[in-house]
């Protein structure tokens, strides 16, 4: 019996290497995976490193239709991550792929390996800007005004 098709959201951010191309390869890779269907990818973002260091970050949300589990889609961006290099030296290290499930359908999930909806992604301008501009009904005005204090520049449209 085949899973029904379920609407996720997706972060995506880096700070090291060609963060852009990195990103833009995270989605095509995205489009390429048995049990995704469409992949929508909102404007790239540049920021600050928040609570981390390094160069300022490239961020984007993207918007997937997977038949996938939510620990089975959370496998596929781990692998994702680890093709494009990414170590995990420290909490919170500069990186070159973070791929973070912020939201998946309307489930509620919590587990020692994964928890939905993300637990720090209202505290987050790099994920509340590109997430409402992806689906403005999931972002309250409230919740733009309450990060509105951290630096977010737009960037361009990925290819």
């Amino acid at each position: 019996m085949a899973r029904p098709e379920v609407t996720a959201f997706i972060a995506l951010g880096g700070n090291l290497g060609d963060a852009a191309q990195t990103l833009r390869d995270a989605v095509a890779a995205l489009t390429t995976t048995p049990g995704i269907g469409r992949v929508r990818c909102s404007s790239l973002y540049r920021t600050a490193p928040v609570q981390s260091s390094g160069p300022d970050y490239v961020n984007a949300v993207a918007e997937v239709s997977t038949t996938l589990s939510a620990p089975a889609l959370l496998d596929v961006l781990q692998a994702i991550e680890n093709r494009a290099g990414r170590q995990r030296p420290y909490l919170n290290a500069p990186r070159t792929l973070d791929l973070d499930l912020l939201l998946y359908g309307s489930a509620r999930i919590e587990s020692p390996r994964l928890t939905v909806p993300h637990p720090r992604m209202r505290e987050r301008a790099f994920v509340l800007v590109p997430l409402h501009e992806m689906a403005p009904g999931l972002v309250s005005q409230e919740a733009l005004a309450a990060v509105q204090g951290q630096h977010i520049a737009p960037g361009q449209t990925p290819r």
